[in-house]
């Protein structure tokens, strides 16, 4: 067992529904063999576990690790591709870059830069938008499984309006989707999610193929993007005879308690009352939508209708991995909105980017907060003395405050940690805690 001594923030209770930030300064958590066995304040859980080494980390602050429910494998090297809106975007930077992923060592690369990213951002569990491509896929999963991070991912489809190399058939992506589940899905932290790209690209058949994988592979998951863009709406209506863009999932059983669909930034009320309804999950990416110039998200509309909410970076149109970031730009999204907006905290902002995702991930009894039972997924806040959030932390009024700091003025270099099941791991830049 390990006993770790450090500031911890949480968000165990969402304050959507009343829940508020718990904060402990001097607090200790026990780990034995992963999983959170005690917690509380240091000096009543050192007396109880007299013998156990001590990691002491009160030089930073502890957070859960941050859960992201959005986020493209293929395109980690073309984030940064601004200035076009999604369909252009598409066409001149996303789609090029994934045909490469036809070349399983150029996967294999591009797999290793992607967890990396992960990894340095604080990110211990994602849902992650996959490959066109069968060997690609495998790679990432076998990526994900070295790191030993929480990864759902699977086979993109497509068959209509891509580039041909990277359409598939319906019988086709039955077939690769099984095998690659069959081989992936409930090993280690690993599990598979159907994913057709997007209705637009998707037909009918291609979406009754997704239907049956999802339906026959116990436990998987779907995700899918939705209603980002007015063009794209427009279009999708057309190709399915005036049908909502959600209709044209939840028509082939597409939505579940096990699905999350990317953006939904102009539903109409039917639509979040269906994904209400159908239990689903909406992975809020604010970056890519203030990128691609999408439009501001209705948060409020989601949490009124009863629609659940967590928090995508949407590497490559989002522009970088750090959730942090995401936090904030969802803050800022809720201002622009006035009176249509949420006005967030940053007990909201930790909540969408550790909780909630886990939440939608159906992994809430497992990750998420920092609570006796839960494993043991973390992250390590240690900036450098003298830099914006070290000096912002040192002036912090409140928990609250310096919480609101960490969003405001963290990056990835202010990370010093990372844990997923009480095991630390790195991506080439990491600190050693002192033992006590």
């Amino acid at each position: 067992m390990t006993l770790f001594r450090a500031t911890v923030l949480d968000t165990p209770d969402s304050p959507f529904t009343g829940g508020v930030l718990r904060s402990e300064e001097d607090c200790a958590i026990v780990v034995d063999d992963g999983v959170i066995v005690a917690r509380g304040p240091y000096a009543e859980v050192r007396t109880a576990h007299p013998g156990e080494e001590v990691l002491d980390l009160r030089e930073g602050m502890i957070l859960p690790g941050l859960v992201d429910t959005h986020v493209h494998f293929p395109q980690v090297r073309v984030i940064g591709g601004l200035g076009m809106p999604l369909l252009d975007w598409l066409d001149q930077c996303a789609l090029p870059e994934e045909m490469r992923l036809a070349d399983v060592e150029a996967a294999r690369g591009i797999a290793k830069d992607f967890v990396t990213g992960l990894v340095d951002a604080g990110t211990t569990t994602a849902l992650v938008f996959g490959s066109h491509f069968a060997g690609a896929v495998d790679v990432m999963f076998e990526t994900a499984d070295q790191w030993g991070l929480r990864v759902t991912t699977g086979l993109v489809t497509s068959d209509r309006i891509l580039p041909e190399p990277l359409l598939t058939t319906p019988a086709r992506a039955y077939a690769e989707s099984a095998e690659l589940a069959a081989r992936w899905h409930g090993k280690d932290r690993l599990r598979y999610a159907v994913t057709p790209r997007f209705s637009l690209s998707a037909s009918e058949a291609i979406l009754e193929s997704c239907g049956a994988t999802f339906r026959d592979v116990e436990g998987s998951f779907f995700t899918s993007h939705v209603n980002e863009n007015d063009a794209e709406i427009a279009e999708v209506a057309r190709l399915f005879g005036g049908s909502s863009y959600v209709d044209t999932y939840a028509v082939h059983g597409l939505l579940n308690r096990r699905s999350v669909l990317a953006h939904n930034v102009h539903p109409t009320d039917a639509e979040l009352a269906t994904l209400a309804g159908l239990d689903a999950s909406v992975a809020h990416c604010p970056t890519s939508n203030s990128a691609l110039g999408s439009g501001l998200f209705p948060l409020r509309r989601h949490v009124e209708a009863g629609v659940r909410v967590a928090m995508g970076s949407d590497v490559g149109a989002g522009t970088g991995f750090s959730l942090l970031k995401e936090g904030l730009q969802a803050y800022f999204m809720q201002r622009l909105l006035g009176g249509e907006g949420l006005p967030l905290t940053s007990a909201h902002l930790l909540w969408l980017c550790t909780a909630a995702g886990a939440d939608a991930l159906a992994l809430a009894d497992t990750v998420g907060d920092l609570s006796v039972g839960k494993q043991f997924d973390a992250v390590w806040l240690l900036p450098e003395a003298g830099n914006p959030l070290a000096v912002g932390l040192g002036n912090a009024r409140s928990a609250d405050d310096a919480l609101s700091k960490v969003f405001a003025l963290g990056t990835t270099s202010d990370i010093g940690g990372v844990w997923v099941g009480g095991d630390q791991i790195a991506a080439g830049r990491w600190h050693r805690p002192r033992r006590a």
